[in-house]
């Protein structure tokens, strides 16, 4: 088990940070919530938690990471020290990362399998029982096992891709001919996933009908998430757990798509939006709103549509 001490976290820290009380024999060798750590734990407190003092004068921790408003007495100082920064949770998790997160050797696993025409970089990773088509994978790439990379797929570099993920399978596209049998459409085009993007476990990116589907630079999706043919994710958006994006979707930069949400094909997301929980988008949604319900609206809307249906309920009752 390694232990490192306050030294070995300072070059981490961002520029601005304070330290403040005791740092004789601060040292810690794992990280824990701050309600199970013990005096070896490195911990962190959330700025707008309300019992934040109360957990900080409990806490078995004697390193914790905090903001500028967390009250440091006396006694406080004596028994712990704190590493005062702007953002705690930004800190504390660069610093976990840093330490304490298991990192994969390069290679390919014995088990997977590789087509003979995949580009695969020498610092990348292919996990157990994958398998890799034609194509393309780039530096600092992890692929976990159990997944299906297509071929025509293009992976950038520090790409992390979670066990279960299918890449570039067909999508859902059909048309019903003369005798209204359905034919399938055809899809020939291919996945486009650009540098730093995380994509989760049992997540289906299905490949372009004509074009690409492309996810771009920074992008985030989560487990048991559908991206339709065509779609179109912007750098550093956010798609969380069992949404469903439709076919030809553009999600503009910056946007937050919420957990089970559905994103009906072809309608088009601005830049810095947050799609609600559980929403049903069938319409375009301007830069910068928030739309909610369903059928997805504007926030404001929703609560105010939400609001009359109690109030109408309340004298049903009556």
């Amino acid at each position: 088990m390694n232990i490192y001490s306050l030294n070995d976290i300072l070059n981490l820290l961002p520029i601005g940070y304070k330290v403040e009380g005791s740092t004789n024999d601060i040292s810690f060798d794992n990280v824990k919530p701050i309600e199970e750590a013990n005096e070896r734990s490195l911990v962190w407190i959330k700025g707008k938690k309300e019992n934040k003092q109360e957990l900080v004068e409990k806490t078995l921790a004697k390193t914790i990471i905090c903001d500028p408003n967390l009250l440091i007495n006396k006694k406080l100082s004596k028994q712990k020290c704190f590493i005062i920064v702007s953002d705690p949770k930004l800190t504390f998790l660069r610093i976990a990362e840093h330490f304490f997160v298991h990192k994969k050797k390069y290679g390919v696993h014995v088990s997977a399998i590789i087509d003979p025409e995949a580009e695969i970089s020498p610092n990348s990773y292919i996990g157990p029982l994958t398998y890799i088509g034609k194509s393309k994978i780039g530096e600092n790439t992890f692929i976990d096992g159990n997944c299906f990379i297509y071929d025509d797929v293009i992976i950038g570099n520090n790409v992390r891709v979670q066990a279960g993920t299918v890449i570039g399978s067909d999508g859902y596209g059909y048309q019903r001919n003369e005798n209204m049998v359905f034919e399938k459409f055809p899809h020939i085009g291919g996945v486009v996933i650009e540098d730093n993007v995380d994509i989760g476990s049992n997540t289906c990116i299905d490949r372009g009908a004509l074009g690409d589907t492309i996810i771009k630079e920074g992008a985030k999706i989560d487990n048991l998430v559908h991206v339709a043919h065509n779609v179109v994710i912007g750098k550093h958006c956010a798609v969380i757990a069992n949404a469903m994006l439709g076919g030809s979707v553009i999600i503009a930069d910056y946007s937050w798509v919420a957990p089970s949400a559905s994103i009906l094909n072809q309608v088009s997301i601005g830049e810095n939006v947050t799609v609600g929980m559980a929403a049903v988008v069938t319409k375009n949604i301007p830069d910068g709103e928030t739309w909610a319900g369903v059928p997805a609206r504007p926030l404001k809307e929703f609560i105010e549509t939400q609001k009359a249906i109690k109030n109408l309920t309340r004298r049903q009752e009556l």
